[in-house]
Parts: C-alpha cells; structure tokens; sequence
C-alpha cells in the first residue's frame, strides 16, 4: 500500500465569507498541489473540503498521514467526536444538530478508502507544507477576487 502524505488547510475572509481551501499531497519525493474557491463559506467548511479534495485527489487506497492546523477537522476523528455524533443520529453531547453534516459525511467515505492517520500541527508556524497550503487557500480567494474585479 502507497505510503502518502496530505498536508490541507482552509481560510476565509470573514466567517462567514469568500473561503479557500489548499492542499498538498506528497508521495516518493512527488508533490501535487490543490486548490479552490468558494463563495460563501466558513472556515470550518473550508477546512473540511481541503482534506475532502485531497483525500479524494488519491487514484486508490493508500495509507495517508492527514495533516491539519485545524482542531475541529483533527479532534473530530482523534478524539472520537464523529463516531459519537453519527450514534447519536448526527447530535452533539449537548443534543445540538451536528454543523457541515454534508461536508463530515462526504469526508467519511473519502477517509474510508484509506488507512487514515490525522496530525495537528501548528498553524502559521514551522511546519513548511502546513504555511504552503495556507497561501495556496488565501490565493485562492486573493484570485477570485483580482477576477471579480476585471468584471
């Protein structure tokens, strides 16, 4: 099985607002790099898409370190958050409609075809790919709106 790295990050301007998201898969010295843009979104969305693109940019099954800056994406599946909520028929502990169901359950299937390790790192700190996949989120909106403005 393919040893890969997936190095994802996601940004918005406002909360919510124009939103973007990045990621860089890393497999024998080989790098790709992903991207977009979404109009209307959250931070948090944008953080869950990241790892949804890069997981699902995967041609097959791999054996994937997932690294995020992102607490909510990480503690989500390190601590167990995600089994409890889908027993609880998509509620939180305190009985509150779980948010990004739709992002949460597209990751699901894509974490599925994986053997899926998630790391936290620090954000906007040392870590060189997690800084990379940050401009490559800010970019994208930076992009959309130099676009917007040619209109």
């Amino acid at each position: 099985m393919k040893k890969v790295e997936v190095y994802t990050d996601g940004a918005c301007s406002g909360n919510p607002g124009p939103g973007g998201w990045g990621a860089i898969l890393v497999y024998n010295g080989q790098e790709k790099e992903l991207s977009g843009f979404q109009a209307e979104t959250t931070n948090n969305r944008m953080e869950l898409f990241a790892a949804i693109q890069g997981l699902g940019a995967l041609k097959e099954s791999c054996a994937v370190k997932l690294y995020s800056d992102s607490s909510y994406l990480v503690n989500a599946f390190e601590r167990r958050w995600i089994d409890a909520w889908q027993r609880q028929n998509w509620r939180t502990a305190a009985k509150a409609e779980v948010a990004n169901q739709d992002l949460w359950r597209l990751l699901l299937i894509q974490a599925g075809r994986h053997q899926l390790q998630f790391v936290k790192v620090k954000g906007h700190a040392d870590n060189e790919y997690n800084n990379r996949c940050d401009k490559l989120a800010t970019g994208a909106i930076k992009q959309q709106r130099a676009g917007a403005k040619d209109e």
